[in-house]
């Protein structure tokens, strides 16, 4: 039992529905079925194009940006060269082939066909260097100062764990959490979802994400700062929905507060992925040009997802054309 909450904890995950899930993920890596319209996807890729034709088909290259979170680029070239001579794909990809295809591409996250949501919002580091205890023990760290995180921002079903929006930025250099949640609470709303409720932490505790969810209907279940006030004077900025939710806060006292609006679920919606995530892939990227590790730290949390959803099985999402951006 935990002293902070007050009651015991009580598993009620389908275990064997979810062990089977994590074996099916396993298949992943070995399912070539998809690209047997290879020949038709390239030749549309390739209608119009002037120069060099393409080779190897996008939602192959796709498939491969989850291998390359567990192996470098070389090793993805004797993967392609392999399948190749086993004649299960119809060309292998060289190295410079597979960079310049996979080294910023930022696919689209699959999008839940369900249309209500209770999502959360987090942030989390990923470390730009892997330098051992011992490099910098007998070599020093000369690049420490200059050394950045990689800062990814997700927001998530929290009932479902579907990640719907992700920034990444190198730290100091994108927009505040807040901002972000924003920015994806608005995107899911036109894009005709219904986002019920949205948990987040004090970061999140803004006028402006306020405001966000007001205009999108939906409501906040957002811990409030221990210095937040509703007298206008000392916050003459401050929205009517976020002084709403102050004295709420205030009246209820968080312990009360948290168990009617359910806070702890936030912790599986953003938490639980960036745990998985890491420990799933490593929590270092390896890029070292800023939009090679953004679009690193973004397929990080690409991968997991598309994982998550084959391992769950087809029907449950709808899938969006891949962006280069």
């Amino acid at each position: 039992m935990s002293a902070r909450w007050g009651k015991p904890y009580h598993d009620h995950r389908d275990w064997p529905a979810y062990n089977e899930s994590l074996v099916v993920r396993g298949e992943f890596y070995l399912d070539l079925g998809p690209f047997r319209t290879w020949d038709q996807e390239l030749a549309k890729m390739n209608q119009g194009k002037r120069g060099g034709q393409y080779l190897i088909p996008e939602s192959f290259v796709r498939w491969l940006v989850i291998w390359k979170q567990l192996i470098d680029y070389r090793g993805l070239e004797g993967i392609t060269r392999r399948l190749a001579e086993l004649r299960l794909i119809p060309a292998s990809a060289d190295y410079t082939t597979l960079w310049h295809r996979i080294h910023g591409l930022t696919p689209s996250l699959r999008m839940p066909k369900y249309s209500e949501l209770e999502v959360a919002s987090d942030g989390t580091g990923l470390k730009t260097s892997n330098a051992g205890e011992y490099r910098i023990f007998r070599y020093g760290d000369p690049e420490a100062k200059q050394r950045k995180h990689l800062v990814v921002v997700i927001t998530a079903d929290v009932r479902r764990k579907k990640v719907i929006g992700v920034e990444v930025h190198i730290e100091g250099k994108g927009h505040s959490e807040s901002e972000t949640a924003a920015t994806h609470v608005r995107a899911a709303t036109q894009r005709g979802y219904r986002v019920r409720r949205f948990y987040g932490d004090g970061a999140y505790d803004t006028n402006g994400m306020f405001v966000a969810l007001r205009e999108t209907g939906t409501e906040p279940a957002i811990k409030i700062r221990k210095t937040a006030t509703v007298k206008i004077r000392s916050n003459p900025h401050g929205v009517k929905a976020r002084r709403r939710a102050v004295r709420e806060y205030q009246a209820l006292g968080y312990t009360e507060w948290a168990a009617q609006k359910q806070y702890g679920l936030r912790w599986p919606g953003t938490e639980g992925i960036f745990s998985a995530v890491k420990r799933k892939f490593g929590e270092n990227v390896v890029s070292r040009s800023p939009a090679g590790l953004v679009a690193e730290g973004y397929q990080r949390i690409w991968a997991y997802d598309e994982l998550r959803e084959y391992g769950e099985g087809p029907g449950k999402v709808t899938g969006t054309p891949p962006s280069t951006a």
